[in-house]
């Protein structure tokens, strides 16, 4: 059997990009949390930020350590198995990326060191800055990234003359027209990510009576700001969606499962899309919901999936399923937010088992929200790289064999596996160790060793069905 280098390319970049999203989306919401907790530290002196700032800058540290690894590769592939690309688009994405790296990873560089091992040895006031300054970093950084990607889901300001893209507007190349919904979209989805995750571990160290009025200050914080955070992300995502509608009408037609040009089109709750046939089979919806959604009519026409040729789809059962999940998930952060209200009005928050034992579990949910929400946008506009002006199948390196892609990709899997099991296992590590005064973590050596269990940290590693390795939560008995 003859192996496709166009296929293996595109698993290898969907399996480097999602192993990589998941880092950078956590950093950019715990590094602004971590600024806020430093500035609440330095208004008022009081040691319990402190403590929650030491705490989650150590968690910061191992994710974003994970991010930049995981994520050198990335430019790499563009040279090796889209070359072709690399050359048309270079004219734009060259000083794109190049702007990030200078303006966003060069500033994250300077500071996070006086972030890390800085709090005793510079002023407060400088360490607040320090603090900032890679929150900012973050955000510029995913500025870039956004404005490259975005133009390659909606190009404008360029001019494709004998295979090269030419910039002829550098303003609407960089703010073309989805990227200030993207970027909004991410931004939000980064929030609601370290949102979640802080209160996930705050909520499952409240369950074991750990560091009880520091990680009750660190879930009630959180809980407010998901209150906004996730009903404003359904808000800008209906403002995305209304954007790709015009100018990505194939992806939202796949998204919906919408064959047919047609009005008054249902919202699809389930459905297995056949797209050899070109129709769903066990269709499950709400009449005109998805007119009403996408139109702001009820009768609003909705584009089918046959206005393009077939050649011209993209994927359809991956990119309906996965946005069915991201949308699934984004309404079960908006209730466990409300429901975290409820239960503060009535004085319960930090006493209901099932609540806390709910928010554990949420706190991996943004994960595969960001993940099906990346697959969405990526495998949505397939089969062009650059969105109606170049192929994923133009784009290819020429002289990339099968074999060779092959040979990446199971690199890839086995070096990423070995830097997920690492970092892993030290986050797991400084979890463990949870909020401890500095005091005790320098004599931490001279205390006997205690086991590293189930009972010690949210979630445990063992061995599953096939010798495959799982995260399952850990063992609920012994609260």
């Amino acid at each position: 059997m003859e192996l496709d280098p166009l296929i293996l390319s595109r698993i290898q970049f969907a399996f480097v990009v999602s192993f990589h999203a998941i880092f950078p989306v956590f950093t950019i919401g715990l590094a602004s949390y971590i600024a806020v907790l430093e500035g609440l530290a330095f208004k008022t002196r009081n040691p319990v930020w402190t403590k929650l700032s030491s705490f989650w800058t150590k968690v910061f540290a191992v994710v974003f350590g994970m991010g930049v690894v995981s994520g050198i590769v990335m430019s790499f592939q563009f040279g090796t198995n889209w070359s072709a690309f690399s050359q048309a688009s270079a004219n734009f994405l060259g000083p794109i990326l190049s702007y990030e790296v200078i303006t966003a990873f060069f500033l994250e560089a300077a500071f996070l060191g006086v972030l890390l091992f800085g709090r005793d040895k510079v002023p407060a006031g400088v360490h607040l800055f320090a603090a900032i300054m890679v929150a900012t970093g973050t955000f510029i950084s995913s500025f870039w990234i956004l404005a490259a990607n975005s133009w390659m889901q909606t190009p404008a300001g360029v001019e494709f003359r004998e295979g090269v893209f030419h910039v002829v507007s550098w303003s609407e190349a960089i703010f073309n027209p989805s990227f200030p919904y993207r970027f909004m979209h991410m931004a939000l989805a980064s929030f609601l990510t370290g949102g979640f995750v802080v209160a996930g571990v705050s909520a499952w160290y409240l369950l074991r009576g750990r560091e009880v009025e520091a990680n009750r200050k660190a879930l009630s914080m959180c809980l407010w700001l998901l209150l906004f955070i996730a009903p404003a992300q359904a808000v800008v995502g209906d403002f995305h969606g209304l954007n790709t509608l015009e100018h990505q009408p194939t992806k939202v037609a796949a998204m919906e499962g919408n064959w047919e040009t047609s009005r008054n089109v249902p919202l699809l709750l389930f459905a297995i899309p056949d797209q050899e046939n070109q129709t769903n089979h066990f269709e499950i919806g709400i009449p005109s919901l998805a007119s009403l959604i996408l139109t702001h009519e009820w009768d609003g026409e909705v584009p089918g999936l046959n206005e393009v040729a077939v050649e011209e789809q993209p994927p359809v059962a991956i990119v309906f399923w996965s946005f069915r999940i991201m949308v699934g998930i984004g309404v079960l952060m908006i209730l466990f937010a409300v429901a975290g209200l409820v239960l503060r009005a009535g004085g319960r928050l930090y006493k209901t088992r099932w609540y806390l034992q709910g928010m554990r579990f949420m706190s991996i949910a943004p994960f595969f929200a960001v993940l099906t929400g990346w697959f969405v946008t990526e495998v949505g506009r397939a089969p062009w790289l650059v969105y109606g002006m170049m192929t994923q199948a133009e784009s290819v390196t020429p002289s990339l064999t099968g074999g060779m892609a092959l040979f990446t990709l199971i690199g890839y899997i086995v070096v990423y596996a070995l830097v997920f099991s690492a970092g892993v296992y030290y986050l797991m590590r400084v979890l463990y160790v949870g909020l401890e005064d500095a005091d005790d973590e320098e004599h931490a050596s001279d205390r006997p060793a205690r086991p590293f269990s189930a009972a010690h940290v949210p979630f445990e590693i063992e061995s599953g069905s096939h010798g495959v390795h799982q995260a399952k939560p850990a063992n609920e008995g012994g609260h």
